[in-house]
């Protein structure tokens, strides 16, 4: 989709990883590892929402620390293009 800024995929901060399914950066808005789909829809079927998820905590663990982090895959700003984050500890709280 033209005007989404995930399917532009613009490297704009820290890009992680990045591969035909996804590509992991650095939030722009948050500063966390955050995993993006390629395909424009919110709903990955769920052998794909795995693989996202175990690539995210591929990067994540290092980063953050194995176990020290939460999944979060609400999508707040963007909601119809499936991404998700890696929040550390008492993110909420800063």
């Amino acid at each position: 989709m033209s005007n989404c800024d995930l399917c532009e995929a613009a490297p704009i901060t820290k890009r992680h990883y990045e591969d035909d399914l996804c590509w992991i950066a650095d939030c722009e808005i948050c500063l966390v590892p955050m995993v993006v789909w390629r395909v424009h829809d919110a709903s990955p079927p769920p052998d794909v929402k795995a693989t996202l998820h175990q690539l995210l905590a591929a990067v994540a663990d290092p980063i953050l620390g194995e176990g020290a982090w939460k999944m979060d895959d609400n999508m707040r700003n963007i909601p119809d293009h499936y991404h998700a984050h890696a929040r550390p500890p008492h993110f909420w709280l800063r």
